[in-house]
This record gives C-alpha cells, sequence and structure tokens, in this order.
C-alpha cells in the first residue's frame, strides 16, 4: 500500500492484518508531556466497560488485540505508539479510536504533531495526518472502523479543551472530574484544510452517517468546549445529559504536589477505586483507611524488589478516595508493633523512602540506630517474628481512643507464616463489636492459618473479616485488585450498621 497524506475527515481502506498508530512530535524545553491512548467502541459509540480503555497504566486489552507500546525518543523527536490486531478484535468491536492527552500544556504547545498509521507486519507506512491544535489537552487523532466486513482509518482532529477525562466520558468511561456543564462537548482543532466528514471519492460510500468529530451517542458527563476553533466549524449536534452523573473520584488534598507519573497513576486509581465501590453499592461511603504491612523477615524479597512500596503507593488510592482528608494511618509489624506517622498524599514519595522498611534483628542494641530521620522507626525495635494479634490489639486500641464518625477499613499486608491462630481469632472475634472491617491480603501462597478459615467461623453477629491471596500482587490489575479489596467491606457497613454498630 503507498502511504498518503490525509486532511482532516479523509479516510481511506486499511488491508494489513495488523497496524501501529505512531504519535509523533518534536520534544524539548516547554513542551508538554503527551500520551497515546486508545478506546475501543461498540456500534452505539461507547465502550462496553472500562477495560475497553487502553493507556499508559492499563496498557494491554483483555483480548490481546490492542497493545500500547509506550514511548521512545531519539534526537529531539519523541513517539507514543499504540499497536491494534484488527484480526483479533472481537466483532463486537466496531471502532478503534486513537487518542492522546497532554499533561504540562495545551496541544497547542506540541510542535510537529503528526500521526502516522504504519503496518505492523513490514513498517511500512499507510498513512501520515499532520495535525494542528490551539488550547486543547486531550486529541482525538483518527479512528479505525469497521465497515462492511473491511477495516478503514479516519483522519480526525478532533480536540477537547477538558482533557483525558472529558474524551474518556463521552465515550462511557469513568473518570476522575465531572467537567461544568456546556452546550457542546467537543471542539474541532484547526488541522488542514479539508471539510469536516469530507472523503475521497473512491471512499465516499463508505463513510458512517455520523460525522467523525462527533461521538455516536450522548456522553456520560458534560465537558467544556475549548476557546479556539476553525473559522469554519462542523456543526455539533447538542449533547443529551444523563439524569444521574455517576460517582466520581474525589479530589484530594495534596495531589498537586505529587511529580507528574505518580499524580498520572493515583488520579486513575481513584477512578478504578470510585468504579469499584460503584459495582458494589458503596458510592459516596467514607471511611477512615488503616494500613498495616507485614515487616516480618520472610517479606525481605518483597520490601527490597519495591513490591511493598507499590502497594502502598496502590493503597494510597484508597484512601484518597474514601477519607474525606486522604490521609491514612499505618503500621508496621513483626515481633512487635509500630506505628508509622500518618500518609499525607502530597508527602507519599518521601513517605515511601522513609518508611516502607523490613524488620531487623540486633542481638547487641544499645540505643537508637544511627542514620535514621526523626521520623522513622528504628526497625531492630519491631523485629523478624510474626506476631499479627499484637499490632491488631494496638489498631483496635487507636479506634477506641481516637473515634470517627465514619467506619474503620483496616487494610492488612502479610506474607503469611501466621501461627498465633488462637490469639488472632480472640482479637478478631473481640473486634466484631467495633466500627472496624478487616480486610488481609495474602502476598503469595503462605500459611495464613485462622484468617484465610474466618469467614465460615460461627458465633460472630456480622463477618467482620475479608481475606484473599494472590502470588504476585504486581501482576494484579487495578481494577481487578479494588475489585477484591473492596468486594466484601460494602456489606459489612450494611449488616453492621443493621446490627446497630455502626451509628448513623
Amino acid at each position: 500500500m503507498t502511504a498518503r497524506s490525509m486532511s482532516k475527515g479523509s479516510n481511506l481502506p486499511v488491508d494489513a492484518r495488523a497496524v501501529r498508530a505512531e504519535l509523533t512530535w518534536a520534544a524539548g524545553a516547554g513542551v508538554p508531556d503527551i500520551d497515546g491512548s486508545a478506546l475501543l467502541l461498540t456500534g452505539s459509540g461507547r465502550v462496553r466497560d472500562d477495560g475497553d480503555f487502553v493507556f499508559y497504566n492499563q496498557p494491554r486489552h483483555t483480548s490481546g488485540a490492542v497493545t500500547h507500546l509506550g514511548k521512545r525518543s531519539a534526537a529531539g523527536a519523541a513517539t507514543d505508539t499504540v499497536e491494534v490486531d484488527l484480526s483479533r478484535l472481537e466483532p463486537a468491536v466496531e471502532r478503534v479510536v486513537l487518542c492522546a492527552s497532554s499533561d504540562g500544556g495545551t496541544f497547542g504547545q506540541v510542535p510537529g504533531l503528526v500521526l502516522r498509521l504504519l503496518d505492523a507486519g513490514t513498517g511500512a507506512e499507510i498513512a501520515r495526518f499532520d495535525m494542528v491544535a490551539g488550547t486543547e489537552t486531550a486529541f482525538i487523532g483518527g479512528e479505525l472502523y469497521r465497515r462492511q466486513g473491511k477495516w478503514k482509518f479516519r483522519a480526525v482532529g478532533q480536540g477537547y479543551a477538558s482533557g483525558l477525562a472529558g474524551l474518556a466520558t463521552d465515550f462511557g468511561i469513568t473518570v476522575d472530574d465531572a467537567p461544568p456543564a456546556a452546550a457542546d462537548s467537543t471542539t474541532t482543532a484547526a488541522g488542514p484544510s479539508a471539510a469536516p466528514g469530507a472523503t475521497t471519492p473512491p471512499a465516499a460510500s463508505a463513510m458512517p452517517p455520523a460525522p467523525p468529530a462527533v461521538p455516536a451517542t450522548p456522553p456520560r458527563s458534560p465537558v467544556a468546549p475549548t476557546a479556539s476553533a476553525p473559522a469554519s466549524p462542523a456543526p455539533v449536534p447538542p449533547t443529551v445529559r444523563p439524569s444521574v452523573p455517576p460517582a466520581a473520584p474525589r479530589l484530594t488534598k495534596g495531589e498537586e504536589r505529587l511529580p507528574v507519573d505518580m499524580r498520572k497513576r493515583l488520579s486513575l486509581r481513584k477512578e478504578q477505586v470510585a468504579v469499584s465501590l460503584r459495582k458494589h453499592g458503596a458510592a459516596g461511603v467514607t471511611a477512615r483507611v488503616v494500613l498495616v504491612l507485614d515487616a516480618s523477615g520472610s517479606m525481605s524479597f518483597l520490601y527490597s524488589k519495591g513490591v511493598v512500596a507499590d502497594v502502598v503507593e496502590r493503597m494510597a488510592a484508597v484512601a484518597a478516595q474514601l477519607d474525606d482528608d486522604g490521609e491514612m494511618q499505618a503500621w508496621t509489624f513483626a515481633s512487635h508493633p509500630a506505628r508509622l506517622p500518618d500518609l499525607l498524599l502530597g508527602e507519599l514519595p518521601e513517605w515511601l523512602r522513609l518508611h516502607v522498611r523490613v524488620g531487623e534483628m540486633s542481638l547487641f542494641r544499645r540505643g537508637r540506630k544511627r542514620g535514621l530521620d526523626p521520623s522513622q522507626v528504628d526497625m531492630r525495635e519491631v523485629g523478624i517474628q510474626n506476631e499479627e494479634q499484637k499490632v491488631i490489639a494496638e489498631v483496635r486500641s487507636f479506634v477506641r481512643n481516637s473515634p470517627s464518625a465514619a467506619p474503620t477499613l483496616v487494610l492488612f499486608f502479610s506474607d503469611g507464616g501466621v501461627y498465633r491462630n488462637a490469639e488472632i481469632e480472640r482479637e478478631l472475634r473481640e473486634a466484631v463489636e467495633e466500627p472496624i472491617f478487616w480486610q488481609f491480603v495474602g502476598l503469595g501462597r503462605s500459611n495464613y492459618g485462622v484468617l484465610e478459615r474466618f469467614d465460615t467461623l460461627p458465633g460472630r453477629r456480622v463477618d467482620n473479616v475479608g481475606f484473599f491471596a494472590v502470588d504476585d500482587i504486581g501482576t494484579v490489575p487495578d481494577p481487578e485488585l479494588y475489585d477484591r479489596l473492596l468486594s466484601e467491606f460494602p456489606q459489612w457497613i450494611t449488616a453492621a450498621g443493621r446490627a446497630g454498630i455502626l451509628r448513623s
């Protein structure tokens, strides 16, 4: 196939079995960071669920048909690539929208913005679309769409001032912020001159009935238009507002101080937490979140490989969504428990550096270990053995002495080795009448003793304990992790409320 330079609204047939959509731009000082993404849409013009959004934090679709390959840079040029195996797309998928978002500026500040479509097998360029933008912070460069059993590519060039959240919302994705209402949800960017929806003569009969710059169905929530538009923009039909907007993640104090990559991960993870809560009928629920980390000697490998630090970062999104102040109380434990400084969201990188540490053993300890920050726990005092019942008792005492109007959710991470079964059972049975739900997560397939049997233990008014274990938590996608983490907590809230354990 001969490469072709495309104008906005034009389309061409795609014969390749798999293609790569390569977004390129000239990187440099003051140029925003650009991220490519893809949305898999059905005939209704919407995703089936949030799994149909492929991007840097969810880089592979479950079907294997769409993959975010990531960024490359060389000689001042940056590239972000999405690969689409057209032969593997499910029959229900009729469009793959190729998107981009900017962080730290608008697309108008991005020079040399080009979308190239390549044959993934041969590397040959199929099409090239040179794009010009203004104040937009999200952009649809083009789309692959199925027409009469064949695949075609269309150059779209549509911008969103409301960013990736606004773009994704229009296609049914659950997003972070609900932008203010506006008459129109999109704006067209000033690309090379061609009437929107225009086609080359051979492909004219294959154009879909709706204008390419407008989503096929109403958006889930409104988004704001951009200020800049071409001289003769295509008319955009009014959007239809939903009667009940979906629950959105809370904005949390301190987020703006996080590094860009961490802030992106947090925002996306809060979205997933909000989705999981809504799935389980707990949208809008608030809770105090307490984190408990096993620091016993057997955990050394997980600490050294960064697994525990990653767990803490992922749990920060739970606290940011559930807790009104976004803070999270934290304990570490092995032979003895120790309370860590509260985790404040804006201090997350420094908190991870200072406080995610494994226990130590010292036979000749004299005074506090040298070189520690004043806020750090001397991990020699924590030790290396497993004494879960001690930290459970300490957390219970904290909740009793620091009452809260909201219930407490304890996220307890351990690699097992449980042997104080009777003591642990006694603590958790006594805690049944307290406003605490204990969610235990096993890191690996080990001996968890009474923890994994607690669901079946009789003699409790409400089930106040949840448990699951995973072989490698780093391989569990965020949506799955949060679904499992939050599946029993809403049920306990209902049961504890009926039992009078929680006060309204």
